[in-house]
């Protein structure tokens, strides 16, 4: 069971993986050793599964996100799911339910990128793209 504490170690986290366990502390009002040990307890009950970064793709010459609906054709779903994520420019993919199958959300460089992107989507189905125009929640 989450206490307040634990829900707040959470959020420190989400916002910052990097932040020491004296850095919460001071936040939560609680020592840097009981910081540490309700994390141990939050990663062995598998509440934290993994720590990560959060990269700036404009700055690395990849400044078109966008999310792509794909409609897979009939019998390739499986072939489908194990080459989209073998893709490069695939950051996360869901499967879903609805009119389509799999939801994808690619870092492309541009406009060229994303048609040739495209191009590979529809050996696998039918795809529709929606370009981000700005990130509101992360």
């Amino acid at each position: 069971m989450l206490d307040e504490s634990d829900r707040h170690i959470i959020s420190l986290l989400s916002e910052n993986s990097r932040y020491s366990f004296a850095e919460i502390g001071r936040k939560i009002s609680l020592s840097p050793s009981s910081v540490r040990e309700r994390i141990q307890r939050l990663e062995d009950a598998g509440v934290i599964q993994s720590y990560g970064i959060k990269v700036n793709y404009d700055l690395l010459g990849y400044g078109m996100p966008v999310f792509i609906l794909l409609k897979i054709f009939d019998g390739k779903l499986s072939l489908g799911i194990k080459e989209i994520n073998a893709f490069e420019e695939v950051e996360e993919a869901y499967r879903i339910t609805g009119p389509y199958n799999i939801l994808i959300k690619a870092i492309l460089k541009d406009q060229k990128h994303l048609q040739k992107f495209v191009d590979k989507l529809i050996n696998y189905g039918s795809p529709t793209t929606l370009l981000l125009l700005s990130e509101i929640k992360r």
